[in-house]
């Protein structure tokens, strides 16, 4: 969580710089429980990010109906999160490219690592018959990282499915914010059953005027396919949760596969041993947020500073000599 919370600060950061400008839009995010059970859940989460100091407010029954008009009635009770924001991914990472002056290799899979016999450092990457130099390699492979790290039983896949609507300008500016129905916290928590779909509903309204909705969690499964009964599911719940929903087209839908850590944490740092080897994977559906911030802590690694935050949690270092099962 304070990781989120930094996160976002970049994310506002270089939208201010200009960077991000046009990419992400700063708003607020509603976390929404309908039986006091995730009532319960909501408090409790609602502490934890009152100790990272994150700017939060309950909203009355009278609030919620004026924040969020096209909200369920059912509603038992709404946290809104403030200063937080929106970006899409693929435009984030466009723009950073661009900015970089990067040459993408697309379709280049790496196949191994090389090494230096003599001092043990990593000397390049191998791509098909060729070897790609490098005084440091980072790897940021999602679900290869582990086996090209020497570590191929520490992540798992996890696929997500989600939704698209139509366009819908008026319910759109109806909602400030997405929506986090206490599902998606859940759902997040939830790992380890290679048979269990969790679903976390979450409702963002995008600059088109539609809305994306999501989204499943589904371990173990790694092709990514759509299925209907999840199609139907989310699409039910997210009718529930806001019932003008129910009168839209889904134009769309689309499945991806996220990489999970065994222990729910992901991997960044140097790897042990290795002194120009680096590590950033497994941050399953954090990554958007997660991803710039990252990017700059692993620069100041590769130089050889101290990050502005104290990555020491998710050390790869913390798996080695173990055997962990998928």
């Amino acid at each position: 969580m304070t990781m989120a919370r930094a996160g976002a600060a970049l994310y506002r950061e270089l939208a201010e710089e200009g960077l991000f400008q046009g990419l992400f839009h700063r708003r607020p995010t509603f976390l929404v429980a309908t039986s006091d059970a995730e009532a319960d859940v909501l408090s409790d989460h609602s502490e934890a990010l009152a100790e990272v100091g994150a700017p939060v407010l309950w909203l009355t029954r009278d609030m919620a109906a004026d924040r969020l008009a096209p909200l369920s009635r059912k509603t038992v009770a709404v946290l809104e999160v403030e200063d937080e924001g929106h970006a899409i991914g693929y435009s984030i990472v466009s723009r950073l490219i661009s900015a970089a002056g990067l040459k993408v290799e697309r379709n280049s899979p790496v196949a191994a690592l090389e090494y230096d016999g003599r001092s043990g450092r990593v000397s390049g990457v191998r791509v098909g018959e060729a070897v790609i130099e490098a005084s440091a390699v980072v790897v940021a492979a999602g679900g290869g990282a582990g086996g090209l790290i020497g570590l191929p039983d520490v992540s798992r896949p996890r696929r997500g499915q989600q939704l698209v609507t139509e366009r819908a300008p008026t319910l759109n500016a109806a909602l400030p914010g997405s929506l986090l129905s206490c599902s998606y916290l859940l759902s997040k928590k939830q790992g380890g059953d290679a048979d269990q779909r969790g679903y976390g509903v979450v409702i963002d309204p995008l600059e088109t005027g539609q809305f994306l909705i999501g989204s499943t969690r589904e371990e173990g499964r790694n092709i990514p396919e759509n299925d209907i009964d999840a199609v139907a599911h989310l699409a039910a719940s997210a009718g529930d949760m806001v019932p003008a929903l129910g009168r839209l087209r889904i134009l769309r839908c689309f499945a991806g596969i996220r990489t999970a850590i065994c222990d729910g944490l992901p991997m960044v740092g140097r790897m042990p041993g290795i002194d120009n080897l680096f590590v950033a994977a497994g941050f399953e559906g954090d990554g958007i947020c997660l991803g710039p911030l990252t990017g700059r802590i692993v620069a100041d690694l590769v130089r050889g500073e101290e990050p502005e935050i104290d990555v020491s949690p998710f050390d790869p270092g913390r798996f080695a000599g173990r055997s962990i099962a998928a």
